[in-house]
């Protein structure tokens, strides 16, 4: 799996809007590799933000 699998599994899994930080915790990925990849994601529209600094899965 890639850190953006593994990063939208963590967040499907906690079944709550995650922030960056949290999502490092959960998964074990540096903060930085989850900062990066998570900015790709909110790009390509795989991740949206129902509440401020907080994200999920989009579908």
């Amino acid at each position: 799996m890639d850190e953006k699998e593994i990063i939208l599994d963590a967040m499907r899994k906690a079944g709550e809007p995650l922030n960056a930080g949290r999502i490092a915790e959960l998964t074990g990925l540096d903060r930085k590799a989850v900062d990066k990849a998570m900015t790709a994601m909110k790009k390509d529209g795989s991740i949206v933000s129902p509440v401020r600094c907080k994200w999920e899965p989009s579908a």
